[in-house]
């Protein structure tokens, strides 16, 4: 199904993920469809994906997205979550009837990029152990070295940081590199695949870290030229509209979030 075949105008973009990693996807969506009506969603009951086992994901991501988009009417689904894409993506595509574009490593784009021919992957350890993550190193990167490191704590510093918190882990960036380049031939690695939505959010802090200047790349842009690629025939407002934040769980567990969420151009947090 393309969005051709659909007649709301006024039909949003839901862009999921279990906490605020999305924000990275919507942002590079904006850029790109600056007037598309938006549907925030979080599923902070069951944050952080990347601790979640596999059986669990398959099972309750398509369920839950299924109900939101009988909720929310949305023109397409982006699941803005590496994890959740790399286990659940074939599943929720077998219960939607809208298109839905899933997150998957940028290793592509990073193998052309790197000059040493030895990247990383920096993700949650649920993301970086998956066979996609092996296919997609044999179809785009048979001649890299590919190093992967699963790094949760830096899923929370983000999410700290949003909060306006004081991180539990200060040094977790600097403990995410280390990880990657403490590997045998992380001495000449020169290019970084952030396999988490979350880790664009803490560029700055990732640089800064770096013992060397190094490359950083994610798939929020492809992603969001998919969209509009998707999106061709929909004709969107006229002008942008405040987001729409929803989370299941308490909303009021996310109330310290709100100045981040407003940012990005979102609304207060309501429950799913």
């Amino acid at each position: 199904m393309t969005c051709q075949q659909i007649q709301d105008n006024a039909a949003p973009i839901l862009v999921f993920d279990s906490g605020v990693g999305g924000l990275s996807v919507l942002a590079a969506i904006r850029q790109q469809l600056p007037c598309a009506p938006i549907v925030f969603a979080m599923d902070s009951a069951a944050y952080p994906y990347g601790q979640c086992d596999e059986t669990t994901l398959t099972t309750r991501v398509p369920a839950l997205l299924g109900r939101m988009v009988e909720r929310y009417r949305p023109c397409l689904a982006v699941i803005a979550c590496n994890t959740a894409s790399t286990i659940a993506l074939s599943a929720v595509r077998e219960v939607l009837a809208i298109p839905v574009v899933g997150t998957v490593p940028a290793i592509k784009p990073a193998a052309c990029l790197s000059a040493t021919r030895v990247i990383g992957v920096l993700g949650t350890a649920a993301t970086v152990r998956q066979s996609y993550v092996d296919d997609l190193a044999e179809r785009f990167a048979h001649d890299c070295r590919v190093l992967r490191y699963g790094a949760p704590d830096l899923v929370d510093f983000v999410e700290a940081e949003l909060r306006g918190m004081a991180p539990a882990d200060p040094e977790a960036p600097a403990a995410a590199l280390h990880g990657l380049l403490a590997q045998p031939g992380g001495d000449t690695l020169d290019t970084v695949v952030l396999a988490c939505t979350h880790f664009p959010l803490a560029i700055d802090a990732l640089r800064a870290a770096a013992p060397r200047p190094l490359s950083f790349i994610d798939g929020a842009e492809g992603i969001a030229r998919r969209c509009a690629s998707l999106l061709a025939g929909q004709h969107w407002p006229a002008a942008p509209s405040i987001g729409r934040t929803v989370t299941t769980g308490d909303p009021e567990r996310c109330a310290a979030l709100e100045p981040g969420l407003a940012r990005f151009g979102l609304g207060p947090v309501a429950a799913f």
